[in-house]
């Protein structure tokens, strides 16, 4: 490129060649500048309405005009735990009838009549609640253990048998530690910071100390995490994601990236036999090894993104033949996103609008039956999908191969067999939504702590967070189910063999009678 002006060709041809050059440059700077402004400073919202304005709603001949949700938007109801709700009350959410009544009457100052001073009576009341927050109160627990002896013989001595703990000669109770344990793993509140809590009440503990006791309730409820992956597992169709996990390294100045993998099956969308669950797993990467040896016996659907460790399952290697991949819309409509907020086209739009007219379609038989679910696709979404590869079809050819847009059609296109896989059976889900969800929780945690302080505390952290997180997914208190599957397991009220009665959905309460299972 030239330098200075005397650089510059006298030629016009030459001068006109080099104009066109610059602009095209200056273009794909622009588009990139814009693209990393938007990263920083721009709307993370993937609604249409966020991303194209008054363009979100196009005239696509017979398509549906209602504005559509964003691809990944999981704030409708139906995406949530069925949990029941309690009832309204002025348009408020009326206070649930389970929390204790604490009950304040406030009379006049003098029950004098005001008029003719005679004592004045009840004829009635109104009343309101609000709630009120009482702290945590920090208590300790003292076990007294009286022995006992005969007067007469004065040999024989009796003493009740010790309490066992989760971890013995601690000072510590099973429901500090699940406490600690749902704090730092379900609402991702660091440890250090929960220290700090407990020094206000006065409680100075060493910062040593947390660490060891997650590894110890790790290592009791390590059996039914292996529990909770084997269910899985044992799915006909799972979904499968992965994110950065750093870790710090003995030795090493900086931390080492590893990953969580995720593995989640959810078969409510379409009231399926599969109960929310998802379990993550620690791994030194994300190469092709970690996923043949966290899938390479699985047989089924695995629904995933477009990265090519899945891919290779069903290349080559004991997963050829027997699994199937399912890719996500969502993560194609994202690529077409970024394409059209760097540099905005009518395509883009198009295709975007197109995208959301699946999930118009997607919402309206949510908690339908699989067979229900394939009817409505092959009716309405399928047109849909013939008219999104057309529109690729037709414009990929006249673009330049190296723009967002032009990436973004290949990319559909090279998955295209896998992204409309939902068109053939009912069961399978148009996005990956249902493990991102999951993974939420792992990316709320980093963000608090940073990184792991080794691996060894990276793979307490997948057991934990796997368990805790499932517990949530079923619309379970995390804690309250924690502390009652400590309790039971440390004391041996449940043996090895009868886990599965302390897995979220089939968990009763100690003082709810508990139904084994059936074999």
């Amino acid at each position: 490129m030239p330098a200075q002006a005397d650089d510059l060709p006298e030629d016009m041809e030459q001068m006109a060649a080099l104009v066109r050059e610059l602009q095209a440059e200056n273009a794909q700077l622009r588009a990139l500048l814009k693209g990393m402004a938007h990263q920083a400073f721009g709307s993370r919202s993937e609604r249409a309405s966020a991303i194209l304005g008054d363009q979100g709603i196009l005239d696509l001949g017979d398509l549906v005009t209602t504005p559509a949700a964003a691809a990944n938007d999981d704030g409708d109801a139906e995406d949530k735990p069925a949990v029941a709700r309690p009832r309204r009350k002025r348009g408020v959410m009326a206070l649930p009838a389970h929390i204790e009544r604490v009950e304040r009457v406030i009379d006049p100052d003098t029950l004098d009549c005001p008029c003719c001073a005679g004592t004045l009576h009840r004829i009635g009341e109104d009343a309101s609640e609000a709630l009120d927050w009482v702290p945590a109160i920090v208590r300790v627990i003292r076990t007294v253990r009286p022995r006992y002896a005969c007067r007469k013989c004065r040999e024989g001595v009796v003493q009740a048998p010790a309490p066992r703990r989760a971890i013995p000669g601690s000072m510590v109770t099973t429901s500090t530690l699940a406490w600690m344990a749902t704090a730092r793993f379900a609402w991702s509140i660091p440890l250090n910071r929960q220290l700090q809590m407990l020094a206000g009440q006065g409680v100075i503990l060493d910062r040593a100390l947390p660490s060891r006791w997650m590894r110890k309730i790790a290592w009791w409820v390590k059996a039914l995490y292996d529990r909770l992956l084997a269910y899985i597992h044992s799915q006909s169709r799972i979904f499968c994601d992965e994110t950065r996990m750093p870790v710090l390294e003995k030795g090493r100045r900086r931390t080492r990236t590893t990953q969580f993998w995720a593995h989640a099956c959810d078969d409510g969308p379409w009231s399926g036999p599969a109960h929310p669950a998802v379990v993550y797993i620690h791994a030194r990467g994300r190469r092709h090894a970690e996923a043949f040896e966290q899938l390479a016996r699985y047989q089924g659907v695995i629904q995933v993104d477009g990265y090519g460790a899945y891919k290779a399952l069903v290349r080559s290697g004991p997963g050829r033949g027997k699994i199937t991949l399912a890719f996500c819309l969502a993560h194609a409509r994202r690529k077409f996103v970024d394409a059209y907020r760097k540099s905005p086209s009518p395509v883009a739009a198009a295709i975007i609008a197109l995208i959301s007219q699946v999930y118009v379609v997607e919402a309206r038989v949510r908690k339908g039956t699989a067979a229900q679910r394939l009817q409505a696709r092959l009716a309405e979404t399928a047109d849909v999908m013939a008219k999104i590869k057309a529109q690729i079809d037709t414009m990929l050819p006249r673009l330049s191969p190296k723009s967002d847009l032009a990436k973004a059609m290949r990319y559909t296109l090279n998955h295209w067999k896998g992204l409309t896989l939902f068109l053939e059976d009912g069961r399978i889900e148009v996005d990956t939504n249902t493990v991102e969800r999951g993974m939420r929780n792992v990316a709320q945690g980093r963000k608090s702590s940073l990184f792991a302080g080794s691996e060894e505390g990276a793979q307490t952290w997948a057991v934990m967070a796997s368990l805790l997180q499932t517990a949530r997914l079923g619309g379970l208190d995390p804690y309250t189910w924690l502390n009652d599957v400590l309790e039971r397991i440390v004391t041996g009220a449940v043996k090895i063999n009868e886990l599965d009665i302390l897995l979220p959905w089939n968990w009763r309460p100690a003082a709810e009678p508990v139904k084994a299972l059936a074999a």
